[in-house]
């Protein structure tokens, strides 16, 4: 019997062992929940725990648990839960009268085994929900803000990280760079996007294409940056293949662009080798929007502009040496700029003296709608735009063979004699 109460008790003192040492939760809290729980098992033993007192020791591993009894006269006790005959109590308080209250300590073994597994049952069951309530409230706040974590497990759709403390991250394919490749054990540097909570069992995703990782970056390469003298006002990233930062500089000593890229570009290197060698342009801020758009066209040239600031859209004219330059490869110039500056840009070849052009829209008539927006898209907005454009250009375009012989053939009907 004697063996029997000793395990049941090193059963006990083995519950809190095992919830004293869990990670993210304080100390108060877990004895608050310990308690809770004990308390929990008493109401169904003795129908309340009004009467009881629960002392917590989890450093040691064990509790105290204390009955309070109303002394009663022998033969009138009516809720032995809450009463006691008076020659049972001073068996315990020698000295205590009918009427007074004595204290019975309540040993572990008169739980009984089944109590005991019903307890630590409970234990696990509410401390597995404030170690989830933790975890959410420790990456919410982190939202935003880079993390480094290793790989430890690579799917075919996303990818399951483990930090320091052994919490897990996923990161779905579409938040990876496409020049990304992994193996188990890597070390991944990447910004926590947002914390999802469905049914209690928090997500963590991270990402490594989310425009806040680029900002982050820039933050630790360039102390400018983290001191407040620079600051940026506006990202746009095509992940893997380029992006533009418009930065403004508070100190009319500090050149912002400079600051950001660094002597020999040393700043700005270890970013790009970061982002799988993403292309960065650096630009400086204006509230000016005809020369904010200027600026993020770079390195094109514009000749002339004309704005529609309330319908944020913009028709820029250039040389036609440099309209290839303001589309860029696969026209992610003209798309970054757009995100950039917030305004719709259709990119126009300046017309010489003597030379016709046509805009698109004239040839809404023989050509579909969305073939003209997508061209459009491009920057293409004349005939003599599409007509000279590269081949590189117009597959961009992603329109069937067939469809694209069309337009060209109306196109080209325009200007013959």
């Amino acid at each position: 019997m004697a063996a029997k109460k000793a395990a049941e008790s090193d059963n006990m003192v083995g519950t809190f062992d095992d919830f004293k040492t869990e990670k993210n939760i304080d100390k108060t809290t877990m004895i608050s929940v310990l308690e809770e729980s004990f308390r929990n098992v008493l109401a169904k033993m003795f129908e309340t725990d009004e009467n009881f007192d629960v002392i917590m020791n989890p450093d040691k591993g064990d509790c105290e648990i204390y009955q309070n009894l109303i002394v009663v006269p022998d033969g009138k006790v009516v809720n032995k839960n809450k009463e006691i005959g008076f020659t049972e109590a001073r068996k315990i308080d020698p000295e205590c009268e009918i009427g007074e209250e004595v204290t019975k300590q309540i040993y572990f073994e008169k739980f009984g085994r089944r109590a005991i597994l019903n307890l630590r049952q409970t234990l696990q069951s509410k401390i597995l929900e404030l170690q989830k309530d933790a975890i959410y409230s420790k990456f919410k706040e982190l939202e935003g803000e880079i993390i480094s974590a290793e790989v430890q497990q690579i799917w075919k759709r996303e990818i399951l990280l483990l930090t320091e403390e052994k919490d897990e991250l996923i990161m779905p394919k579409e938040d990876q760079i496409p020049g990304d490749f992994f193996h188990k054990g890597d070390v991944v540097r990447a910004v926590v996007k947002c914390v999802e909570n469905p049914n209690n069992n928090p997500k963590v995703i991270v990402s490594r294409t989310d425009e806040r990782f680029l900002r982050r970056l820039f933050e630790q390469e360039v102390p400018e940056i983290n001191d407040g003298l620079i600051t940026i006002k506006k990202v746009a990233r095509i992940p893997g293949e380029r992006a533009k930062i418009a930065v403004e500089s508070y100190d009319d000593r500090v050149d912002p662009v400079g600051a950001c890229v660094g002597v020999k570009g040393s700043r700005i290197h270890g970013i790009v080798r970061e982002l799988r060698n993403e292309n960065i342009d650096v630009i400086c801020y204006t509230a000016n929007p005809q020369l904010f758009i200027q600026r993020a066209l770079s390195p094109a040239k514009i000749s002339s502009m004309r704005l529609n600031v309330e319908e944020k859209k913009a028709e820029v004219f250039l040389h036609p040496d440099e309209v290839s330059l303001a589309i860029g490869k696969g026209g992610n110039n003209i798309r970054l700029a757009s995100m950039l500056t917030e305004f719709t840009i259709d990119v126009y070849r300046d017309i010489e003296e003597g030379e016709e052009d046509i805009y698109l829209d004239e040839f809404r008539d023989e050509i579909d709608d969305w073939v003209i927006e997508t061209l459009k898209d491009l920057g293409l907005g004349t005939a003599k735009a599409v007509l000279n454009a590269s081949p590189e250009v117009l597959e961009q375009a992603d329109l069937e063979e067939e469809t694209l012989q069309q337009v060209m053939d109306v196109l080209r009907a325009e200007f013959e004699d």
